[in-house]
């Protein structure tokens, strides 16, 4: 990469080796079909054509390549190809938790690293393959022992902790579906997510340390306790010393005990289509949506991805800083599935300072990192220089999600992480598990993109006439299904809040939500949220590059921008700026932010005011919450518009609620006088 390179969209900033080509998961599964099914492909553009068009036949093969096995085989690969309701490897029955413990290997072998994990108060340890089992099939037996059978729901109250992942596990080996919350969430968005699946067992932590902090739970989970009468079991992990476990009328068990079975793990076979975990949207509005994820599906989607897209094998050790409720951690269990060492962090990522991630990557041997793309914009804007304080030379490779990775931080990666790096955003969702474009070993890194459209993944850019787009934003649509996309919504019985969810705006295609561009190379780039898009003059302009601009100057530390569309006039865009301690928003700072968007943006761009605001409300997941905020200040009930529960920052409404009262009265005295 050049040091005087423009900070654009599109800059080539690293192109992988032929030894980097040739030595990926990727070029192995290609020599594969070339050698077992006598298909050759000449690059990644058409390899992913016939991923896509013979869907059948990928999605055998990526069983095939893994070695999937069935305790009873499948009729057909795939019944009909309609979204919803195509039904993937009718027949087969398996169990996520067998291919995982496939690569525990015997004798020595068993020895080897499954888990590396840190925390606060924590200091680097591991966790053995045998170790990992050993607990597994303890707690399994116990669960069994609570009467928990197949389709019962086992509920997570955990942190980013080995338990949690022992927990998961044991729960699908014997056919129970998982559901887990973060402990930092409050009681309401826990109870409004737990009491709609109605959870046999509940196994949850005393506390919780963040920030340098510790967070006594106990009072939370009397709450949840009493809140959930479907539990019959209860199980306390020991995390902050206090221990204390809610008196009711249920069977309350310590962690030790339910680790205290010496026992073989026994793994229930189950079909293909049956609820490995629920997990829920973000739920800004309304109730979160429980969506039901299967084993079949999530083996086969997660395999392809972390092999295919993220390159990780069993030499590899994965780390991607994640909430234990942020489908994220999900992603890191699954390189389990081809026994990748994964490396978790409990914790605050910027306490005690912000490089406290990095020197966890260098301790714990981290080969791919990845994290929400604010850590590393918080990074950038924090001066930190990875490089000078970690040693990041075993480190090959850098993923980012959750929101638009900008252009500045794709220059901060490779002049102050590693200029050789591979850098691998991704964007996909919780919805269906997965990416829909994300990196390729194979494929250059350019700027502010996303390398390609994932395998498997039938992903366009559709216009308002669901006509596909090239080099122009349009809607992110999936045309074809995929195995990991939900089975159902939990409760939704007849199916129509599903199809109201994805399918309503394009009949037969999954809309997701996103504005997004497909180049013409192949790559992506992402735009924000479609509904929170701005339309000024006729021009569809997604929220993140502005975010780029205004963020990008030292005074601003965050920023968030509603269009609001009037019917009959023009639209009117407030732009809202948190800024530095003793930064004050004058008219010069004001004009400084104006200029700066219409030079590197347009002057459709630039907003009708700026407002200086104490903090922009974001969910859970950190994504910031223009939708709510919009229908705010166009006029909805301030009771409707946002769970609070949800939010990681809920005090932030209540600045918001009564700039929207001076906003709204304002606009009615012009319309008044017009």
């Amino acid at each position: 990469m050049s040091s005087t390179a423009p900070l654009t969209e599109g800059n080539l900033m690293w192109t992988p080796s032929k030894a980097f080509r040739d030595g990926s998961q990727i070029a192995a599964f290609m020599r594969w079909l070339r050698a077992e099914r006598g298909l050759a492909f000449d690059d990644y553009d058409s390899l992913w054509q016939w991923s896509v068009t013979e869907l059948e036949a990928f999605w055998d093969a990526v069983r095939a390549y893994f070695d999937v096995r069935f305790d009873t085989p499948a009729a057909r690969v795939l019944d009909r190809r309609t979204m919803p309701g195509a039904r993937w490897f009718e027949g087969a029955t398996l169990n996520y938790v067998q291919q995982v413990f496939r690569h525990a290997g015997t004798g020595a072998a068993r020895e080897r690293t499954a888990i590396r994990y840190a925390g606060e108060a924590q200091p680097l340890a591991e966790l053995s393959w045998a170790t990992l089992e050993a607990q597994v099939a303890s707690l399994a037996h116990a669960l069994r022992q609570m009467g928990v059978q197949r389709g019962d729901r086992v509920a997570g109250y955990l942190p980013n902790i080995p338990a949690t992942v022992v927990a998961f596990l044991a729960t699908a080996s014997v056919g129970a579906v998982w559901s887990g919350c973060a402990p930092d969430m409050g009681q309401v968005a826990v109870i409004d997510r737990f009491r709609q699946i109605e959870p046999k067992v509940l196994i949850a932590v005393d506390g919780y340390r963040y920030g340098g902090k510790v967070y006594d739970r106990a009072p939370v989970l009397a709450e949840l306790v009493a809140a959930l009468p479907s539990l019959t079991d209860l199980v306390l992990v020991p995390q902050t010393g206090s221990g204390t476990a809610p008196s009711a009328g249920m069977r309350v068990h310590a962690w030790q005990d339910v680790l205290g079975h010496d026992v073989p793990l026994a793994i229930e076979p189950v079909p293909f289509d049956h609820p490995l975990w629920i997990v829920y949207s973000s739920g800004t509005t309304g109730m979160p949506k429980p969506i039901v994820h299967g084993h079949g599906g999530i083996v086969i989607e997660q395999l392809k991805l972390m092999a295919f897209h993220n390159n990780l094998g069993p030499d590899d050790v994965f780390h991607w800083y994640s909430s234990s409720g942020w489908i994220m951690w999900n992603a890191q269990v699954a390189g389990l599935l081809l026994g990748t060492t994964i490396a978790l962090y409990d914790g605050n990522p910027a306490w005690p300072d912000a490089g406290v991630l990095w020197r966890f990557v260098d301790d714990a041997g981290v080969t791919l990192f990845g994290a929400g793309a604010a850590f590393f914009t918080n990074c950038m804007k924090a001066a930190i220089e990875p490089a000078r304080i970690a040693d990041v030379s075993r480190l090959r490779g850098l993923g980012s999600t959750g929101s638009p990775l900008p252009v500045e931080a794709y220059d901060w990666i490779y002049r102050h992480v590693r200029e050789d790096i591979w850098l691998v955003p991704m964007s996909g969702g919780t919805d269906f598990a997965g990416s829909f474009v994300a990196g390729c070993p194979l494929l250059p890194v350019y700027s502010g993109e996303m390398q390609c459209r994932c395998l498997g993944a039938k992903v366009e850019a559709f216009d308002d006439h669901g006509q596909p787009l090239v080099d122009a934003v349009g809607e992110l649509v999936c045309t074809e299904p995929m195995p990991s996309m939900p089975l159902y919504l939990w409760g939704d019985a007849d199916g129509q809040r599903y199809r109201d969810s994805y399918f309503d705006t394009y009949p037969g295609a999954w809309r997701h939500g996103d504005w997004i561009k497909i180049t013409k190379r192949g790559g992506a780039v992402i735009y924000g949220r479609s509904d929170a898009t701005i339309n000024r003059h006729g021009i569809r302009m997604g929220t993140s590059e502005l975010y780029r601009v205004v963020e990008d100057l030292p005074e601003v530390l965050d920023s968030m921008v509603v269009d609001l569309e009037y019917l009959g006039r023009e639209s009117y865009m407030p732009l809202f700026v948190v800024l530095r301690e003793g930064v004050v928003l004058d008219d010069a700072l004001r004009d400084t932010l104006r200029a700066r968007i219409r030079s590197a943006l347009s002057s459709r761009h630039v907003p009708n005011e700026i407002v200086q605001a104490p903090g922009v409300p974001r969910t859970l997941s950190g994504k910031k919450m223009e939708v709510p905020i919009k229908k705010l200040l166009l006029g909805h009930a301030p009771q409707g518009i946002a769970n609070r529960d949800a939010m990681a920052n809920p005090d932030t409404l209540d600045w918001y609620f009564d700039y929207a009262a001076r906003f709204l009265k304002a606009r009615q005295a012009e319309s008044a006088t017009a």
